[in-house]
């Protein structure tokens, strides 16, 4: 459908269009995280602090990249990490090339949380994608919301590129 302009905006497509992706986001948060608390004991924020770390290189990411790749504030971020170190999954390194940032590192308990929870996790994301959408469409879709991201996050974009070699913060 072409986003054609009228004469009222209170009908304008866009406006549509933008509706149904937030009610389709707290629809798909809620249904993955009721199924996370119900077989795992996890919420969806301590989820996706942990399978951000779990598939970064040296499972450990700058608290201002991890930020970047969440929907948590600065300051959630640091709460939901505070309250992930606490329970063991997650500690705190200091960053050597600057004094005021610090990594998120996941522990060994962290590892064996996430890794119990993530067949969880995909088995209720093939339900979802799989009774919806055909592969070629999922495709379509992942590209098509990568494309969002970058354009609305870039800082989120960019936290997702594996760091080069030599650069400081390079993980080990």
């Amino acid at each position: 459908m072409a986003a054609a302009d009228t004469a009222d905006p209170l009908v304008h497509p866009y406006l549509t269009t933008a509706g149904l992706l937030v009610e389709a986001h707290a629809g798909f948060v809620a249904r993955l995280e009721a199924a996370l608390l119900q077989h795992c004991d996890l919420s969806s924020q301590w989820f996706d602090v942990l399978i951000r770390l779990a598939r970064t290189p040296g499972h450990r990411l700058r608290m201002s990249d991890l930020a970047a790749q969440t929907i948590l504030t600065a300051s959630g971020l640091t709460r939901s990490v505070d309250r992930l170190e606490a329970a063991g999954l997650v500690r705190r390194e200091a960053c050597p090339s600057d004094r005021r940032g610090a990594y998120a590192v996941l522990t060994p308990e962290g590892e064996a949380r996430i890794a119990a929870a993530v067949p969880v996790h995909v088995a209720e994301l093939r339900t979802i994608f799989d009774e919806l959408y055909t592969p070629a469409e999922v495709d379509a879709l992942t590209e098509l919301l990568r494309r969002l991201r970058g354009a609305l996050n870039p800082g989120a974009a960019r936290a997702s590129l594996p760091c080069s070699e030599g650069e400081p913060d390079a993980p080990a």
